[in-house]
């Protein structure tokens, strides 16, 4: 994406000691950055509030997320939001999750209008509330023709279930003759999983200090490079984000390769 250097000197005022735009390359930007948002629970807990809390504290920094995205001229953000596994939380917390889902697309259609930003989702969104399916259809129908950044939102999401949902369909093609047993290689798995038409994530970030990928993206996520910060989800700034950028600028990406000397 072609950046706005103007807007994004703006939006990056007043940095702090630690980090500024000029840390960053912005030649060099990740084309796909990925966010394990973590910590919202811990978040509200540290404050002595409900949990619920936390979630709602944790909108605001996704929306900084995607405007931060759109100046540095990402081509995708995906975010993790609600996994497979989540569903085994207290009832009171999903419900609340699936509100806040609804409510949140419907606040936030605006600026991904302004932002030309197309939204996107990951996972088995078939099982959410009716409520929420439809606000989920109306995001994908109003920014379908949007051309800038593409926003993947995970929610119902579980890695493995979503390769065995692949391997499924490469074997009811072969079984119907529509593929060989020789087709089936990477490329065709890969166009069957959720992330189909999309580059594999350059960046992940995973906030909150947990040193695990939760059930994420794992046959996307074979080359990417990892960026762990204590910070949690409600915290995370574009400061945060710059600093995730600046690390993953700093290392020397080979793909099971070596460097040529």
């Amino acid at each position: 994406m072609r950046l706005d250097t103007k807007k994004l000197r703006a939006y990056y005022a007043d940095a702090p000691q630690d980090i500024s735009l000029d840390d960053v390359d912005l030649e060099a930007i990740p084309s796909h950055v990925s966010i394990i948002m973590d910590g919202n629970g811990r978040w509200a807990t540290a404050r002595g509030l409900d949990r619920s809390r936390g979630h709602v504290a944790g909108v605001d920094s996704l929306r900084e997320a995607v405007t931060t995205s759109v100046r540095l001229g990402l081509d995708v953000l995906s975010v993790y939001a609600f996994s497979t596994e989540n569903w085994r939380r207290p009832q009171r917390e999903v419900d609340l999750l699936m509100h806040l889902f609804a409510t949140t697309l419907v606040k936030e259609l605006p600026l991904f209008h302004q932002e030309n930003v197309r939204l996107r989702f990951l996972g088995d969104i078939d099982v959410l509330p009716e409520r929420t399916r439809t606000v989920f259809q109306r995001g994908l129908d109003e920014t379908a023709d949007h051309t800038g950044m593409t926003f993947a939102l995970a929610v119902n999401y579980g890695a493995r279930s979503e390769i065995a949902r692949a391997a499924r369909e490469l074997a009811r093609s072969v079984a119907s003759g529509e593929l060989s047993v020789d087709d089936v290689n990477e490329d065709a798995l890969s166009a069957r999983l959720y992330t189909a038409g999309l580059p594999d994530p350059d960046l992940l970030i995973r906030t909150s200090g947990e040193m695990r990928l939760s059930n994420y993206l794992l046959w996307q996520l074979a080359y990417t490079e990892f960026y762990v910060t204590p910070v949690l989800w409600p915290d995370f700034s574009r400061w945060d984000f710059l600093r995730a950028v600046a690390s993953y600028q700093g290392r020397s990406r080979r793909f099971g390769g070596v460097m040529s000397s």
